[in-house]
């Protein structure tokens, strides 16, 4: 997505476990917590209506703290709900790096970002040359299996190989520090990698679905 005008270096945080945002992919979300509502309403007057998604981390002494790398995306699609509920699309822009937090009389975070570091975020979608297709649609039938997911096999096998991998990527059930490793990967082969780890992992019993025991 192309936008008018230079990134900024403030923009507002939305920390949420698990939730993974990619360049160029989409995520939709559901805002309904005062502080992010009153963000949102914000983020739509602001030129270019980002939002910087970010994964809470734990530290040591059970602190709480922010993931280093964000990534921040662009409000694209809007509609309220009856009881008040915004349902909105982000696409996203850009990974950025957290340089600190800003406190300040808004109920929500502001960040001071920057965006050196990233340059294929902007350009054009990334494209995978090792990418064995049938390999890999395999090992997703067996990783879907094993967590009792479903998805349209037809559409996915069609699909380029950037919207494959990252639509995955956001979508399969893995733990916020393993959506972490996919954010940093720092190419679309790395994170097809890394996302064919996590899923021979679970497979192996290394992770348990939703509601799902532990293969022993």
């Amino acid at each position: 997505m192309r936008l008018r005008g230079e990134l900024p270096d403030k923009i507002p945080l939305f920390p949420l476990p698990g939730a993974l945002l990619l360049p160029r992919a989409r995520l939709p979300l559901q805002i309904f917590e005062p502080r992010y509502l009153a963000m949102l309403d914000e983020t739509l007057k602001s030129p270019l209506r980002l939002i910087g998604m970010i994964q809470p981390r734990h530290t040591p002494g059970g602190g709480h703290a922010l993931s280093a790398i964000g990534c921040a995306g662009r409000v694209t699609g809007f509609s309220e709900t009856d009881d008040g509920r915004y349902l909105i699309t982000l696409t996203g822009i850009s990974r950025f790096r957290l340089a600190r937090e800003i406190s300040g009389f808004a109920p929500y975070l502001m960040g001071e970002v920057t965006w050196d570091g990233f340059p294929r975020d902007r350009g054009a979608p990334e494209t995978d040359t090792g990418f064995d297709r049938d390999a890999f649609l395999d090992l997703l039938r067996r990783y879907f299996s094993e967590q009792q997911l479903s998805t349209d096999w037809d559409s996915l096998r069609d699909a380029d190989d950037e919207l494959m991998i990252n639509s995955l990527a956001m979508l399969c059930p893995f733990e916020p520090e393993d959506k972490q490793a996919l954010l940093e990967a720092p190419s679309l082969r790395t994170r097809r990698e890394t996302l064919v780890t996590l899923m021979n992992f679970a497979i192996a019993g290394g992770a348990a679905g939703p509601g799902e025991e532990r293969l022993q």
